[in-house]
């Protein structure tokens, strides 16, 4: 969907460099490990998650709107026992029924998309009743002098890294969008700044 050079050549390699820290793979593996079903994933990336899903998931739907990274995403769709869709698009105007799937993912998305209300949502919409929304994300840290700094921050933060913001409550957005979390933490992950290091794990049931 457009985007220059930097956006899709060089943003999605950079992207999987700094998504790829074992630190982050492991809570891939914890957040995705309940996961079952119809799955729609938005900010699909490279599919780095797809080595994660469980046996218990049926279908992946991936959302994603920068072509580079879809094109990085192909071989790992193929490799995946798991079929696999990937559909270009933004999270705010899913092009999906209303409760077509039966499990949603956001993880390292909310954080750049336009309208992350608007985005959980759509979430909301698609999932069916009682569904489950896992959420790996990271936000605003609940240190009021990290949190200075997130603010300081994020102009330059949201131009170097494609529109991604530091200064998103994760957990107010999602419990605010009629779900209710199941399991849920907050925490600062060692080796990584804190301005970008404050990570929301869990899942939520959509009522």
């Amino acid at each position: 969907m457009g985007g220059g050079f930097y956006e899709r050549r060089v943003f999605p390699w950079l992207n999987d460099v700094l998504g790829g820290a074992p630190a982050l793979q492991e809570l891939r593996r914890e957040t995705l490990s309940s996961a079952a079903g119809r799955v729609i994933e938005i900010g699909f990336g490279s599919g780095a998650n797809l080595s994660y899903y469980p046996g218990t998931v049926t279908a992946v739907t991936g959302v994603e709107p920068n072509a580079g990274m879809t094109d990085r995403a192909v071989g790992r769709a193929h490799a995946t026992p798991v079929p696999v869709r990937i559909v270009e698009g933004v999270a705010e105007d899913l092009p999906f029924g209303d409760e077509s799937f039966d499990a949603a993912v956001t993880t390292l998305t909310l954080c750049s998309v336009r309208d992350p209300v608007r985005v959980v949502g759509e979430l909301h919409r698609v999932l069916r009743e009682g569904g489950r929304l896992f959420v790996l994300e990271h936000g605003l840290s609940p240190d009021a002098t990290v949190a200075r700094w997130q603010e300081r921050l994020n102009g330059f933060q949201r131009v170097v890294a494609c529109g991604c913001n530091l200064n998103r409550s994760i957990i107010a957005l999602v419990s605010a969008a009629g779900f209710e979390f199941e399991a849920v933490r907050a925490f600062s992950v060692p080796g990584i700044p804190r301005t970008h290091g404050w990570i929301t794990v869990g899942n939520a049931v959509r009522i």
